[in-house]
């Protein structure tokens, strides 16, 4: 994929009174509107290598805005700092739900973006995001989780309606991701009718699109199934957007 015509430029919002500022990226070289994607990064959030997976993702097809969950002054340094600041979100339905949700209404109003045709994908964390805001009930097209955790912030809220559909690309053997969360995933979205798939990949585990990871049985890069994953994900969006 060429992506020399790759934009990407900083815009600053507010989720309540915190102040963030996400990264908006698309190919200059395509005039029409596009479909948008809200792109959530791995726990680590903005940075250089989350990026240019971002570019990879937006191509020539699609606006993508990668979301600041964190706060304008949070970047996490190292796995320290991200499960620090990953934890501190996680543990407050309510300020994810109000970040990723400000991430999208900032999303529409930038130039070029088809505000008709919106959706969302994480990676790992941003996985777990993207699937809480479309348990929120969040009017968009769709998610895609790739080797996020399927489990809900708060099992004991259970969502009342799903309208995204739903796509998650989960390494079958990822130790952060147990059968039973696997199991209970697919039992909660049947329960409200939802449009939802789920793709296991055998052989993979955690992080498997991240080439920086090399964990071997906890986060491992997988290079054919981040290539199956990254298909499943274009194919899910064209079905979405028309192609």
């Amino acid at each position: 994929m060429v992506l020399s015509n790759i934009v990407s430029k900083p815009v600053t919002y507010t989720a309540g009174k915190t102040p963030l500022e996400g990264v908006l990226l698309y190919d200059d070289a395509v005039k029409t509107p596009r479909p948008g994607v809200v792109l959530v990064p791995n726990w680590l959030g903005i940075n250089a290598a989350n990026l240019e997976q971002a570019k990879l993702v937006a191509g020539s097809k699609l606006v993508v805005f990668v979301a600041d969950m964190y706060g304008k002054a949070v970047r996490p340094k190292d796995r320290d700092e991200a499960a620090k600041a990953a934890g501190a979100v996680k543990g407050d339905q309510a300020v994810l739900r109000e970040r990723i949700a400000a991430a999208f209404e900032t999303l529409k109003v930038q130039k070029g973006v088809d505000v008709a045709r919106l959706g969302g994908v994480g990676f790992c964390f941003g996985g777990t995001v993207v699937l809480e805001h479309a348990r929120s009930g969040a009017a968009i097209a769709g998610v895609v989780s790739i080797h996020g955790g399927l489990a809900p912030v708060r099992p004991d809220a259970p969502p009342k309606e799903v309208k995204a559909k739903v796509l998650a690309l989960h390494g079958a053997d990822d130790p952060g991701v147990p059968p039973k969360d696997v199991e209970a995933f697919s039992t909660e979205l049947r329960a409200v009718k939802a449009d939802w798939q789920l793709v296991s990949y055998g052989n993979s585990v955690h992080s498997f699109t991240d080439p920086d990871a090399k964990t071997p049985g906890k986060n491992e890069y997988n290079p054919v199934t981040a290539k199956r994953a990254y298909a499943a994900m274009n194919g899910f969006f064209d079905e979405l957007f028309g192609g």
